[in-house]
């Protein structure tokens, strides 16, 4: 397993419908090949391949509070196309 570097990292609690609204922006950025994230001086820029890996996670966490988790990733290797997967219903 090779070398894994954060690039970019946000984390901040917001309502519902700021989380929608983030993320339908995200999506126009994805469908439009390139996407830009700022926070404070920290900047990167996205480049998207055609196809990519779509993971859909949700776990689980019980302890002293009772946590769920809904996770979104997207994975490519530079220079390579993905291509299969499952469909959203």
């Amino acid at each position: 397993m090779g070398k894994q570097t954060v690039l970019f990292k946000s984390e901040e609690k917001k309502s519902l419908s700021e989380i929608a609204d983030a993320l339908r922006k995200i999506a126009d950025k994805i469908d439009g090949g390139t996407l830009t994230l700022k926070k404070g001086l920290d900047e990167i820029k996205l480049e998207f391949p055609p196809h990519m890996v779509f993971e859909l996670k949700i776990e689980e966490e019980s302890g002293k509070k009772h946590k769920k988790s809904f996770e979104i990733e997207l994975e490519w290797v530079i220079g390579e196309e993905q291509a299969n997967g499952a469909t959203i219903l």
